[in-house]
């Protein structure tokens, strides 16, 4: 397998399990080129997050993964979505700031 290929099955596996721990059933999970955005999700149960991502660390990996699962259950990023962040990853901001950066 190649770097890019091993990297790819890891974070996979990172996304299934917070996917378990969470309790979301994905249908659809793909890594792709995307351009203006580290992930997507949709209602049905598809997720997409950015190839980008595979070069990053896992603290992000988890920032990200965890901020399109949540959408499952909180469409915004109100305040309830934001305490399930905090609850679930602690200061995430911090993460989400070093994101913004790139």
């Amino acid at each position: 397998m190649k770097k890019k290929e091993i990297q790819k099955h890891k974070f996979k596996e990172r996304v299934r399990e917070w996917a378990d721990k969470l309790d979301v059933q994905i249908v659809w999970l793909g890594v792709r080129p995307m351009t203006g955005k580290w992930a997507s999700c949709s209602t049905n149960g598809h997720l997409n997050f950015n190839m980008e991502l595979l070069s990053m660390d896992q603290e992000v990996w988890d920032y990200v993964i965890v901020h399109e699962l949540l959408h499952f259950f909180v469409p915004n990023h109100g305040k309830f979505w934001k305490s399930l962040m905090r609850a679930h990853l602690g200061d995430y901001e911090r993460v989400e700031a070093r994101l913004k950066s790139l």
